[in-house]
């Protein structure tokens, strides 16, 4: 393995080698705590739609910004591991969610539009396609063979195929 070097590069126009990165940092940066986003208070789901559009004109409100599929399903991701992974309910009694409510959950607060929400079932589907599985996605998320780092694993999957494909 090749040495690591934390100073300068050198000026000789070498660059200078580095050990590759073999594990994921433990802790997740602050920067990527917009991922799991926070539930909309009640004050904010009681402000119609178009009020909030109109206090983001005048720069009074800050309307999430809707993300491409691949990103939605990372975005799922996060949203699981935060609040929790359940099967059999879009939402539990406890605040945990399937994939379909991870992802109902970030369209309502503004995360993600249908049409990319619609993009991102299609690439779960294909996903599953892939691995055999002729069943619709929350009915595959209901097996009780299932697993949580098994579900991460493919809407990961799902994420590295739109992401491919420029979604």
């Amino acid at each position: 393995m090749a040495p690591t070097t934390t100073g300068p590069a050198p000026k000789s126009g070498r660059f200078p080698r580095t050990a590759p990165a073999l594990a994921p940092p433990a802790v997740i940066p602050s920067a990527l705590e917009i991922w799991a986003p926070d539930p909309p208070t009640w004050g904010q789901r009681l402000i119609p739609k178009g009020v909030r559009s109109a206090m983001a004109d005048l720069g009074l409100w800050q309307e999430p910004r809707p993300l491409k599929p691949s990103f939605h399903l990372v975005q799922v991701i996060e949203v699981l591991t935060r609040y929790g992974w359940c099967q059999s309910f879009d939402f539990s009694p406890t605040g945990r969610m399937c994939i379909r409510g991870a992802q109902k959950f970030l369209e309502s607060t503004g995360h993600v539009t249908a049409i990319d929400r619609g993009k991102a079932v299609n690439y779960l589907q294909s996903q599953l396609a892939r691995q055999g599985v002729n069943m619709r996605f929350w009915e595959w998320n209901d097996l009780s063979s299932n697993t949580f780092q098994g579900v991460e694993a493919m809407i990961s999957a799902a994420s590295d195929l739109a992401r491919k494909n420029g979604d």
